[in-house]
C-alpha cells in the first residue's frame, strides 16, 4: 500500500481524498493556488505546497509543478481528485514515466474515453447502443466520416435531414455538459455549427464535432462501476442525474426513480460487460441517456471519480475513495457483483455559490455563516467554513448535502429536514432552489427529465 499520496484538486473532493486516506493511515500532501492558502484542504493534510497563482492552467493544470512537488515530497502516487488532471492521459503518462501511481484508470482507459468520438466507437463494439447520429453506423453518412467528426456544414445538413431535428452538435473533446450546441432546423444547425467549433476550440483546444439526434424529454442516468488489474470488473448500481442546470447535474439519486427494476438491471449489466470489454480499471462511470420508451444509448464515460458518488457509498456501505487508492495498489476488489447489495435510497443536492434567481451567476464571496445539517441518514461533505472566502476562479461547489432513508419517501423527508437546518449566509447559494425541487409535485411524483428546471 501507499505510504504518501499527493491530492492534485482542491474543495470537498481533496478534503474527501484526505480522510479516505487518514482512515487507512496513509500519509497526505496538498497542493494550491494562492487564492486556496486558507482552504481546508491545505489545513488538513500532513503536508502543503503552494504551487502557482490563481489561474488553473498556472497551478492546479501544471503538470511540471505538481511533479516537482510529488518528487519532492516522496510521494509515492497522486490522485487527482473529480477535475482538473483526472482525465488527462498526458499527465497519467508523466505520472508513469516518473514511477509514481496515477489514481485512476489506465493511461489507454483515459485516452480513449477522453475522445468523445472514439468512446463511442469503442463502447458500440463493446456491445453499447449509440444515440442515432454521426457516430452511428446505421446513419454515419459515409465512411469518409472520421470517428463520426462532422468536417463541414453540408454533412450536419445532410444527416439531420436523414436523422430529424432537433439534433446536438457536441465537441469530440466535451464533457461535463460543456461543449453542446442544440439546432432545431436547418437554418439553426448552419449558423450554430460554426459556433460550437470555436467553442470547442476555445474550451478544449480541438475544433472538432459531432452531429446527433436529440432526445427530448431524456433521462440521464448513469452506472458505476470498478475494474482491477486482474480483470474483475462489477457495477455498483445506476444514479439518476436527470435534473440538470445548464446541462450540469444538481441533484442526483440511486436508485434511479424512473427506470422499471427490469430496465435497471439491463443498463447495469450492460456497463459492466462494456467496462470489462474494454479493459477498464479502477473507478468510472458510464453515463447514457434514456428515451421515454426506457430505450438507452450510450453517452460517454468519464474515467475519474465522480462528484456524486456519495450517494452510491451511502447505499452500497461501499468506500469507493478507499477502493480507488487500494486497485490502484494493484489490489483484487475482494467482492463479487453479487456480494453488492444496494440498501434503502439516497439522494444528493449540489450546494453551489450561484444565484439560482440571476441565471445561476457566480457568488463568489465571504461566508459570514455556516451550520451544516446533522442527525440520522444526512452527510455533508464541503470545504467552506465561517469566515472563508470562496474565490472566483473554480468551479462553483461548496458543498454536498447527501441524504439516506429507507425508502424514496425517507429520503427526500430527510433532504427537507437537512435543507431547512442548513445556513450558509454571506453568498448566494442554491439552497433555495434544492427546497422548491423537492416540494415539487413532479419531482415527487418521479416525473424527471434533464429540462426538469427549463419547463418550470
Amino acid at each position: 500500500m501507499f505510504k504518501k499520496i499527493l491530492i492534485a484538486n482542491r474543495g470537498e473532493i481533496a478534503v474527501r481524498i484526505i480522510r479516505a486516506c487518514r482512515d487507512m493511515n496513509i500519509a497526505t500532501v496538498a497542493v494550491y493556488s494562492t487564492a486556496d492558502r486558507d482552504s481546508l484542504h491545505v489545513k488538513y493534510a500532513d503536508e502543503c505546497y503552494c504551487i502557482g497563482p490563481p489561474t488553473p492552467t498556472e497551478s492546479y493544470l501544471k503538470h511540471s509543478n505538481i511533479i516537482t512537488v510529488a518528487e519532492l515530497t516522496n510521494a509515492d502516487a497522486i490522485h487527482p481528485g473529480a477535475g482538473f488532471l483526472a482525465e488527462d492521459a498526458q499527465f497519467a503518462e508523466i505520472c508513469q514515466a516518473h514511477q509514481i501511481t496515477f489514481i485512476g484508470p489506465t493511461v489507454e482507459n483515459v485516452r480513449t474515453m477522453g475522445d468523445k468520438a472514439e468512446a463511442k466507437e469503442t463502447m458500440a463494439k463493446a456491445g453499447l447502443k449509440l444515440v442515432p447520429g454521426s457516430r452511428s453506423s446505421r446513419h454515419g453518412l459515409r465512411r469518409s466520416l472520421r470517428r463520426g467528426v462532422i468536417e463541414n456544414v453540408e454533412e450536419a445538413v445532410e444527416l439531420a435531414e436523414k436523422i430529424g431535428y432537433p439534433v446536438g452538435i457536441k465537441a469530440v473533446a466535451g464533457g461535463g455538459g460543456r461543449g453542446i450546441r442544440l439546432a432545431h432546423n436547418s437554418m439553426s444547425l448552419v449558423n450554430l455549427f460554426y459556433t460550437a467549433k470555436a467553442e470547442a476550440k476555445s474550451a478544449f483546444g480541438n475544433a472538432e464535432v459531432y452531429v446527433e439526434k436529440w432526445i427530448e424529454n431524456a433521462r440521464h442516468i448513469e452506472v458505476q462501476v470498478l475494474g482491477d488489474n486482474h480483470g474483475n470488473v462489477i457495477h455498483l448500481g445506476e444514479r439518476e442525474c436527470s435534473i440538470q442546470r445548464k446541462r450540469q447535474k444538481l441533484v442526483e439519486e440511486t436508485p434511479s426513480p424512473s427506470l422499471p427494476p427490469k430496465v435497471s438491471g439491463e443498463i447495469c449489466r450492460s456497463a459492466a460487460k462494456a467496462a470489462k470489454a474494454i479493459g477498464f480499471r479502477n473507478a468510472g462511470t458510464i453515463e447514457f441517456v434514456v428515451d421515454a420508451e426506457d430505450n438507452f444509448y450510450f453517452l460517454e464515460m468519464n474515467t475519474r471519480i465522480q462528484v456524486e458518488h456519495t450517494i452510491t457509498e451511502m447505499v452500497t456501505g461501499i468506500d469507493l475513495l478507499k477502493a480507488q487508492i487500494c486497485l490502484a495498489a494493484g489490489e483484487e476488489l475482494g467482492y463479487s457483483q453479487s456480494d453488492v447489495q444496494v440498501n434503502g435510497h439516497a439522494i444528493e443536492c449540489r450546494i453551489n455559490a450561484e444565484d439560482p434567481a440571476n441565471s445561476f451567476k457566480p457568488s463568489p464571496g465571504k461566508v459570514d455563516a455556516y451550520l451544516p445539517p446533522g442527525g440520522i441518514g444526512i452527510r455533508v461533505d464541503s470545504y467552506i467554513y465561517p469566515g472563508y472566502v470562496v474565490p472566483p476562479y473554480y468551479d462553483s461547489l461548496v458543498a454536498k448535502l447527501i441524504a439516506h432513508g429507507r425508502d424514496r419517501a425517507e429520503a427526500i423527508a430527510r433532504v427537507k429536514r437537512a435543507l431547512r437546518e442548513f445556513t450558509i449566509e454571506g453568498i448566494q447559494t442554491t439552497l433555495p432552489l434544492h427546497e422548491k425541487i423537492m416540494n415539487d409535485e413532479r419531482f415527487v411524483n418521479r416525473q424527471i427529465f434533464t429540462n426538469f428546471l427549463d419547463s418550470d
